[in-house]
């Protein structure tokens, strides 16, 4: 897996496919998206390509009072990693990116930097501050796969409810979730 941070030295990418997202914690459902992400590269004989961001976008808009996350970066990398990606590329969040909006984004990122062919979402993602919609925002120019919530037991997998289990003692629940150990001290 290569790293980049940021856009300006970034190699010309054979047929992308891309997903974006914080992957806090990089838990079976992230790896659901990341398993179909490299699936579609596979099938279009592209390169998978992640983007995240650092810092996790909710500490840069102020929404992080007592959020503790998941992973550093630094473990979120090794796990992606493993999960057998083409390429990370780390997003510095800064005001100015969280202005952009969501056509905006598509736009300069996903067409302008990377050239994206395709992109892989989770049912729920949106872009930009104006939280645009995927396929409205593409409209035609890139195919868009849309990845179905991921439950374990009847449970629906987020960082949100993984870290909601942890605070309150549930260690295995969480980790069963994540489906890797966890250490959240």
């Amino acid at each position: 897996m290569r790293i980049y941070r940021g856009f300006d030295a970034l190699p010309h990418f054979r047929h992308p496919a891309v997903t974006i997202g914080s992957f806090d914690g990089v838990h079976r459902g992230h790896r659901a998206l990341i398993e179909r992400l490299i699936d579609e590269a596979r099938t279009i004989g592209g390169e998978s390509i992640v983007l995240t961001f650092d810092p996790h976008p909710r500490v840069l808009l102020r929404q992080a009072d007592g959020l503790r996350l998941l992973t550093s970066l630094d473990e979120k990398a090794a796990l992606l990693e493993q999960s057998g990606i083409d390429a990370l590329i780390v997003i510095p969040f800064d005001a100015d990116f969280s202005s952009l909006s969501g056509a905006e984004f598509i736009e300069r990122i996903l067409i302008g930097c990377l050239g994206a062919e395709t992109l892989v979402a989770g049912f729920n993602h949106h872009f930009g501050h104006d939280r645009c919609d995927c396929e409205t925002a593409v409209a035609g120019r890139m195919k868009v796969v849309r990845v179905e919530a991921c439950t374990v037991d009847g449970q629906c997998v987020s960082s949100t409810v993984i870290r909601r289990l942890l605070a309150d003692g549930r260690q295995a629940e969480a980790e069963k979730l994540a489906g890797h150990s966890l250490s959240y001290d």
